[in-house]
């Protein structure tokens, strides 16, 4: 019998030591394995302006009619986009290998196969363009430039990156116009004009061409004249000879590469005030028709530099 002892304590001892390496299943370790288990949505619902809209919590492949710029500056995948985005200067590498669509192009949007859709409410056929993919609607002007960044965000499940830069941009833009207020003084003007070949312009403080950074987040002056003519519209064409009457002490001038114009080697061009004393911005206007925060960086460091000098 006692020879059979050694073979039976081995036995035990084996087993003892494999239940000893066994692992145990604690609390945590179900709780993580629940929370590795759970799957992410696959879809949020986004509260448009024209009510709710299914869409993808991570959306992959994006047709950006209008917002695009928005949409490159929190690192969305656009697989389509608005020509006006596609020439831009300040987006031209970023879009090379987008496709160029329109709210027209019903059939190469539907070969691109979007999963979201970012549309103008004046644009046609948006009811088709909701049957190709979950489609949100904007109207211009609806929002202001920082609100319209936010919900943007909101739509890419990236509301935090939005604000981050809201706040960061709101302190920086509103650094540069105490210290330019304090170096021009607050009381000076700024006017934002706009010509092509033909025609001239005044801006409003909501119309991009930077007027959101000068008036809005910088709080500059604008000329009571334009205020007048074209804050409420947004913008306000003018005839030729009354565009001394709406000259801030700074001009802001937003041109066309090539759009040259006979009005500015005038008489009355030259012997504008700001004209003379070298007050005047030039920005360049394919690159200055958003109001994103790529466009706004782009323009604030044009305005600091301008107003201010190089630093």
């Amino acid at each position: 019998m006692k020879k059979w002892l050694p073979s039976i304590m081995m036995s035990l001892v084996l087993l003892l030591s494999a239940c000893g390496n066994a692992t145990v299943p604690t609390e945590n370790a179900a709780g993580n394995n629940g929370a590795t288990q759970e799957a992410k949505p696959e879809t949020i619902t986004y509260q448009s302006e024209n009510g709710p809209v299914e869409a993808p919590a991570n959306p992959k492949r994006i047709v950006g009619l209008t917002n695009a710029p928005n949409v490159l500056s929190l690192g969305g995948t656009l697989v389509g986009v608005d020509e006006w985005t596609k020439k831009n200067p300040l987006f031209t590498d970023k879009v090379k290998d987008v496709e160029t669509v329109s709210d027209e192009t019903l059939e190469k949007i539907l070969a691109l196969q979007p999963d979201l859709i970012i549309a103008g409410s004046w644009m046609k056929n948006l009811d088709k363009l909701k049957e190709i993919a979950p489609t949100v609607v904007y109207t211009w002007g609806k929002l202001d430039y920082l609100a319209q960044q936010r919900e943007i965000g909101k739509l890419l499940n990236k509301e935090a990156e939005a604000q981050a830069w809201i706040d960061d941009f709101t302190k920086r833009a509103q650094a540069a116009g105490e210290e330019i207020k304090a170096k021009i003084g607050k009381e000076k003007t700024v006017s934002v004009f706009e010509h092509d070949a033909k025609d001239f312009y005044v801006f409003g403080n909501n119309w991009a061409r930077g007027t959101e950074i000068l008036y809005q987040a910088m709080g500059l002056a604008m000329p009571e004249k334009v205020k007048k003519d074209a804050l409420g519209p947004g913008y306000y064409m003018l005839s030729l000879e009354v565009i001394p009457e709406y000259a801030g002490d700074y001009i802001v001038l937003s041109q066309r590469k090539g759009a040259e114009n006979a009005f500015l080697n005038s008489e009355t061009w030259k012997n504008i005030p700001a004209v003379k004393n070298n007050h005047v911005i030039v920005i360049d206007t394919e690159a200055a028709t958003y109001s994103d925060p790529i466009t706004l960086d782009y323009l604030l460091n044009i305005f600091k530099e301008g107003f201010l000098g190089k630093q």
